[in-house]
């Protein structure tokens, strides 16, 4: 089954240095249907104006992490990190037992534009932690971004979880096998594609249950987040 959550139901929260949408519940807005969907607790998309940003906050028990559309996030948290990420780079953080960060625009002309993911640990209590890695969102494919072991170069998510980039070459369709037991989410990033003959366009997400496969057919420069989940 493939329940599909489009962009224009999601929650909004708009000040006058972010524009939030948020797929599932999160601060303000609350939605007892859509609370997340397995252990994926927050797909939140955000768009910061110029020199603007998360002033220091904490959080605990959570992986966080950070995928960049467009502009520069940059990132500074307790644990002595500090980067400025980009498009072509994925962020996870560890929250566990504690850690406080902040997040800015690093630009002080261009708005960056990305998505903040909240994934729940396998368990509570993990030491914290911090990791970005180079991905290639440019060649046609499904390309593995964040795995429970960090195989093929991906970033460490403390859950048997496992996201990919899709990209569809125009025109061909791309298959994903989902073994028993295992749900998913797509989350449209660009473009239009159809899942499983199900239409998401740019900011679209969808649902995934008691499927054992996924075929994503594009006639453009699509791209699309999926989360492959243990139930």
């Amino acid at each position: 089954m493939i329940a599909k959550r489009s962009a224009a139901e999601r929650g909004v929260e708009r000040l006058d240095w972010l524009h939030s949408k948020h797929s599932f519940s999160f601060g303000r807005y609350f939605d007892p249907q859509h609370m997340g969907h397995g252990p994926l607790r927050v797909i939140n998309e955000d768009k910061v104006v110029p020199g603007a940003g998360f002033g220091e906050h904490g959080h605990r028990d959570m992986e966080i992490i950070s995928f960049v559309l467009n502009g520069a996030l940059a990132h500074r948290d307790t644990l002595g990190s500090g980067s400025v990420i980009r498009r072509g780079q994925i962020q996870r953080m560890s929250a566990g037992t504690g850690i406080r960060h902040s997040e800015f625009n690093a630009s002080e002309t261009e708005a960056v534009h990305f998505l903040q993911i909240w994934i729940e640990p396998e368990r509570k209590g993990l030491a914290p932690g911090y990791e970005e890695k180079a991905v290639d969102l440019d060649t046609p494919g499904i390309r593995l971004i964040g795995s429970r072991d960090g195989r093929d170069g991906s970033v460490t998510i403390h859950r048997d979880a496992d996201l990919y980039v899709v990209r569809p070459e125009p025109g061909k369709a791309l298959r994903h096998s989902l073994r028993p037991g295992r749900i998913a989410w797509v989350q449209s990033t660009a473009g239009q594609m159809l899942v499983n003959g199900t239409r998401l366009a740019a900011g679209d997400g969808a649902a995934i249950d008691d499927l054992d496969s996924l075929e994503f057919v594009a006639n453009d420069n699509a791209e699309a987040l999926l989360f492959d989940m243990a139930a």
